[in-house]
């Protein structure tokens, strides 16, 4: 189903937008990653990890996945494919989904 900016799914029960964006965000980078010609030594790790956020997103109850998991998976991608930089724009929007959850704890 198509739909259009601005427009909700009509479902019964309440999701919670910054999950719906974080899966967004991830479905769009890995099909991004899939699609990438390129072969890179993390590659592997950048697939895991966005595997990883998307089993977190589907299987977040009401509430907000466990932020430490989320930043986590977010650093091992950055790492694995911040130097690709026909991928920056996906990673910053997994990136951006991420920070709706919170800020990231303070450095000790």
């Amino acid at each position: 189903m198509l739909r259009s900016l601005g427009q909700r799914p009509v479902t019964g029960g309440k999701e919670d937008p910054r999950v719906a964006g974080l899966r967004a965000a991830v479905s769009r980078l890995r099909r991004e990653l899939a699609a990438h010609p390129g072969e890179f030594p993390d590659r592997a790790i950048a697939e895991d990890e966005l595997a990883a956020l998307a089993a977190l997103s589907a299987a977040t109850a009401p509430g907000s996945p466990e932020i430490p998991r989320l930043r986590r998976s977010l650093l091992l991608i950055a790492g694995s494919i911040g130097s690709v930089s026909a991928l920056r724009p996906g990673l910053a929007e997994v990136r951006d989904a991420v920070d709706l959850f919170g800020p990231p704890p303070p450095l000790r």
